[in-house]
């Protein structure tokens, strides 16, 4: 754990430095927050989120500008460090000092995986942040982070969205929307703030590990950079903004170009989109996959999928996979669907439960008068729920014989994708009910008597990394 002291005599600019902070964060949020907002602070120990809370904490006290906002504070404890528990104390202590109300949520981080540890981290972390129960989610990265962040993107290829390097406001899929107060802050304004109150903090031991490419950037690349252009975090910042500005140019473009080739259902047409420039194509399928909730997909991925949809004809299938899901193109349309948990192989059995789980979904069983299944046909059969097997036969009309669930599942434009995720449910050995297409008519519920209603709450949530966080 590492602190400074107050230093007696301390210069002009030192004395800046700590009413910079309190007014940036005050102009900031004036632009934002309205009178009893919940603000909730990302809360590491670290140099940064402890100068953020702590200024954050004073802005309340004094009520700035004539308003309030209740402030809260979440700290997300990985586990991957032996000091992982310290850490966690250590917020708390300061927390209560403040007088915030501290949540800590534990996490389980994979070690082994395709996105690496830190991804790992990041995303759970991310995920701890969408279920705050607050308005607004604060981190405090500043000016040299994003300097940090521009670089390692360009170095990895980024385009210019990657290259905007980090907003200092947008929203989450889900949960608060998250605020960087402090972007135009520089790392040595924020720790003399903190040499200024007498603050404490922690540091954490894999920051030195250069190891890791971001620490490399931070400890070897960037002062070697500043040796020579002195002012290359501010130039990057810069710079990041730059691609800001034109990054959503190409949103306004792709949202124009979408309105020109999304059909009906607002789906992708696949002949209108094949039509599109190669360059606008890719443009707009970053926007698709982005509004979905995936991750940038790299240049190799956008060409791949642009050559494989310009090669499909109206009635074929294609499928292409990303981390995240999936993109199928499919009756002349594009489909992106995210990654889910798998279905039951197994029969799932019934025992009069109100609700049957069915990998990310569930069957609500409802009982009704007159609908659904009749509940004397199921009465002393083993009833249970099963995944689609192949050559099962379902007569859902009574004005026409039964037919193969193949054929009723085509006639209804259900995609392949999502056929084998239907939920069957079965008496004995006749099938009863398909999720999507309805009750066979032999197990039909008659006017006036009980009938068991299977209602299908399908998901489109995507899968969580790793078992939900807990609290403590």
């Amino acid at each position: 754990m590492a602190g400074s002291k107050n230093r007696h005599g301390a210069d002009f600019n030192e004395a800046r430095s700590a009413e910079l902070i309190p007014q940036t964060l005050a102009a900031f949020l004036e632009a934002r927050l309205l009178p009893g907002a919940r603000l909730c602070v990302g809360l590491s120990g670290g140099l940064d989120s402890v100068v953020l809370l702590h200024a954050l904490a004073g802005l309340r006290r004094a009520g700035h500008a004539g308003y309030t906002f209740d402030l809260a504070a979440v700290h997300v404890h990985h586990g991957l460090s032996a000091n992982a528990d310290a850490w966690a104390v250590f917020c708390a202590d300061f927390c209560e000092r403040l007088g915030v109300p501290l949540t800590v949520l534990r996490v389980e981080v994979p070690r082994a995986g395709g996105e690496g540890l830190e991804a790992a981290a990041r995303h759970l972390r991310h995920a701890v942040f969408a279920g705050c129960a607050a308005d607004w989610l604060a981190l405090a990265h500043h000016r040299d982070d994003q300097a940090e962040t521009v670089l390692f993107r360009l170095l990895r290829g980024a385009g210019v969205a990657g290259a905007a390097g980090m907003p200092a406001e947008r929203s989450q899929l889900a949960g608060p929307r998250l605020i960087r107060p402090l972007l135009e802050v520089a790392r040595w304004q924020i720790a003399r703030y903190a040499e200024a109150h007498s603050l404490a903090w922690i540091e954490d031991e894999s920051n030195a590990d250069c190891r890791y490419r971001r620490n490399h950037l931070r400890r070897h690349v960037l002062p070697r950079i500043a040796e020579h252009f002195p002012d290359a975090t501010q130039a990057l910042a810069r710079a990041a903004r730059h691609f800001s500005e034109a990054a959503e140019l190409l949103e306004d473009l792709a949202r124009a170009d979408r309105a020109a080739v999304a059909g009906a259902s607002g789906r992708l047409e696949l002949t209108c989109f094949n039509a599109l420039s190669p360059p606008r194509a890719r443009n707009l399928l970053r926007f698709e996959l982005r509004a979905a909730g995936f991750r940038a997909p790299d240049a190799r991925w956008l060409d791949e999928a642009l050559r494989q949809l310009a090669t499909v004809g109206a009635h074929s299938l294609m499928c292409v996979a990303t981390p995240d899901g999936e993109l199928h193109a499919y009756r002349g349309e594009l489909h992106l669907v995210v990654r889910r948990l798998p279905v039951p192989q197994l029969a799932v059995p019934w025992h009069d439960e109100a609700v049957l789980p069915w990998g990310a979904d569930r069957l609500l069983m409802l009982r009704r008068s007159g609908a659904g299944i009749s509940s004397r046909l199921l009465a002393g059969a083993g009833v249970c729920l099963r995944a689609r097997q192949g050559g099962e036969r379902l007569q859902p009309d009574p004005r026409r014989p039964g037919r193969s669930l193949r054929n009723l599942l085509q006639e209804a434009a259900v995609p392949p994708w999502e056929r084998a995720r239907l939920p069957l449910l079965w008496c004995g050995e006749r099938l009863a009910w398909v999720g999507g297409l309805g009750v066979d008519v032999a197990f039909a519920c008659p006017p006036g008597e009980e009938g068991l209603l299977p209602v299908w709450q399908k998901s489109d949530a995507r899968s969580a990394v790793g078992p939900p966080p807990t609290a403590t």
